[in-house]
């Protein structure tokens, strides 16, 4: 495949369940919104770009509203695991249907779904032009989806991480919410650690810190803005 010009040779994008789900309904997986993101994704690999994705599973499953009341932390971290599972298999469908070949590597052992996560085997996924999508967290309880981004990203050597939201940027408060709300176009890892900022988790933003990691906080559902990210318009917030 031909490279075209990107900011990037590799990265990691960082997908919440709740990307995947229609808005009106709040649960589950939306066909629409699935194949709207695996054109994005299609798009962004036609310049040459190496991305690998991580996938949430608020969709499916949230742990947090169990815990304590009828599933323990552990029982409830591992069941959001699996949840990721079925929404990276519907990703790597919706990739494949449009001739994107893609790969799921999982934390935890499931060899009739999909590869476990072994690091030299997704670099060379991806130096085949492969899109991979890892699943199942880091594998361990009490660590999120963000951090299991955060983890993979510095392991395959990416050069940014790409957080997908369903806001333009980090903002002091919600601006749905909060109309006075002030974007920022940039912050330091220390500010959003300190200001307490939804960006992505302390355990994330550390990781990213210590290994000089950027992240870009976008609007996934403006159309065209993952390739926009990419070949480095200033959209979104950059953490560095």
């Amino acid at each position: 495949m031909a490279k075209k010009k990107t900011a990037y040779r590799r990265v990691v994008l960082k997908l919440s369940g709740e990307a995947l789900q229609n808005t009106e309904k709040g649960f589950g997986i939306d066909a629409g919104v699935l194949l709207n993101i695996a054109e994005q994704l299609k798009d962004a690999r036609s310049l040459g770009l190496e991305i690998a994705v991580v996938v949430g599973a608020g969709n499916i499953f949230r742990a947090a509203s169990t815990i304590g009341r009828a599933i323990e932390r552990v029982t409830a971290d591992y069941m959001g695991m699996l949840a990721t599972v079925i929404n990276a298999l519907a990703l790597q469908d919706a990739l494949e249907k449009i001739g994107v070949h893609t790969r799921v590597q999982t934390a935890i052992d499931m060899q009739e779904l999909a590869e476990p996560y072994i690091r030299r085997k997704a670099v060379r996924h991806l130096e085949k032009g492969r899109i991979i999508i890892f699943a199942g967290g880091t594998g361990n309880p009490y660590f999120t989806t963000d951090t299991a981004a955060a983890l993979r990203a510095i392991e395959i050597n990416a050069d940014i991480i790409l957080k997908a939201t369903k806001v333009d940027g980090v903002y002091s408060d919600d601006p749905i919410k909060n109309k006075k709300a002030k974007k920022f176009n940039e912050l330091s890892y220390i500010e959003v650690v300190n200001k307490n900022l939804k960006v992505m988790d302390r355990t994330a933003v550390t990781l990213c810190m210590e290994n000089n990691l950027p992240i870009i906080v976008f609007d996934l559902f403006k159309k065209g803005n993952i390739k926009k990210v990419i070949q480095g318009e200033k959209i979104g917030t950059l953490v560095k």
